[in-house]
């Protein structure tokens, strides 16, 4: 009996053993995954001393590979916008200081936004928010609302971060910059961040007014001199003076403090009134109605249209403009006083606003589109 049962034993073992699958060789393969390098190199900032030091993001430090992947997001046409014809680039232009010369900027659907594309120079040193309003704390998230946006490029995210993961060289770009393993790791929050990077990387610094005043290798014509001494940056003047004082706002070296402010450029009977509420519908306060961001300077004579809804077409219309004073609305800036310019003060206080343009910027090939 018992060898019966080991002769049974085995049998049973043997039938075992027989059902098994033969090994195939077969390895599982995660088409996912991404190879390649993936250990971002740290960049540091160029900046001039004469200028304060950027803003310091530690959710988003700055790398090489993160610049780069930005710069070529950022003229990417194919990505962002639902038409595929569309990219950052299309309204922010580098000939034009990073604005697109619209009054108000114009989507892929061919229809004007509600407001003008803001210049992207120096966003680095911008403590106060983001957009005319304000309306975003971080630089990097202020990159998520004009993809959605039907009067910008009107697309979906998750069509967006599907052509990022599908694209042949996107996923490498990307493990090469946050140093992700696999292409399901490519999100809408890493790539609005590497396009941050690269704007954090567009400075201007090197105009006339920096060359004469901060680096002593320039010098200025005498009208230059005269709307730079006695127009734009006179603090004190005699009581009851009406007096431009740009400088009030638009104080150097960034020629722009980013607050919000009425500028006094609409009038309406109350602060109720405003059609564009600007950072009062950021904020839910009434007496921030009309309000938007005191812009930069700094290349104004290549941003034309101005203000936040472009309606001025000139620099002489702007400067016509605050010299007729506010309209009285409560909330208006109380530097908005109105003045009187002669004829030669007005051509003195337009040279030197033409002194705070920098060609180089518009050449600079870190900030070009990628070869």
């Amino acid at each position: 009996m018992v060898r019966q049962f080991l002769i049974t034993g085995t049998l049973i073992l043997l039938a075992a053993m027989g059902c098994q699958e033969e090994p195939t060789g077969e390895v599982t393969i995660d088409e996912g995954a991404i190879t390649g390098p993936a250990s971002p190199t740290p960049y540091a900032l160029e900046v001039p001393a004469y200028f304060p030091a950027p803003i310091d993001d530690p959710e988003n430090p700055l790398s090489e590979e993160g610049i780069a992947l930005g710069r070529h997001l950022f003229y990417d046409a194919g990505i962002f916008s639902t038409e595929g014809t569309m990219s950052c680039a299309t309204c922010h232009k580098q000939e034009l200081a990073f604005t697109d010369g619209f009054g108000r900027a114009i989507g892929v659907r061919g229809e004007p936004g509600l407001r003008s594309a803001m210049s992207l120079v120096n966003l680095a040193f911008n403590p106060n928010g983001f957009n005319w309003d304000g309306s975003e704390e971080k630089l990097w998230r202020q990159a998520i609302h004009p993809v959605e946006d039907m009067l910008e490029l009107d697309n979906d995210w998750e069509e967006v971060i599907h052509k990022l993961r599908e694209h042949e060289d996107y996923p490498a770009r990307f493990r090469a910059a946050f140093g992700i393993d696999n292409k399901e790791e490519i999100n809408q929050e890493l790539t609005v961040k590497a396009l941050a990077q690269f704007q954090r990387t567009i400075i201007s610094a090197n105009s006339k007014f920096d060359r004469v005043f901060y680096q002593n290798t320039d010098f200025f014509t005498e009208e230059e001199q005269l709307g730079a001494d006695s127009l734009f940056f006179v603090e004190n003047v005699p009581p009851g003076t009406l007096h431009p004082g740009c400088g009030h706002c638009h104080n150097a070296p960034q020629f722009g403090d980013n607050k919000f402010k009425n500028n006094g450029i609409t009038d309406v009977a109350s602060i109720y009134d405003f059609v564009d509420k600007g950072r009062g519908d950021i904020t839910g306060n009434p007496f921030d109605n009309g309000k938007f961001r005191t812009p930069t300077l700094r290349n104004i004579a290549l941003t034309a249209p101005y203000m936040h809804d472009g309606r001025f077409a000139t620099l002489e219309e702007v400067i016509d403009d605050y010299a007729a004073g506010g309209h009285g609305v409560e909330n208006e800036d109380p530097n908005i006083t109105g003045f009187t310019l002669t004829d030669r003060e007005k051509r003195a206080l337009l040279a030197f606003l033409n002194t705070l343009t920098d060609e180089s910027l518009l050449t600079d090939p870190r900030f070009a589109p990628p070869e």
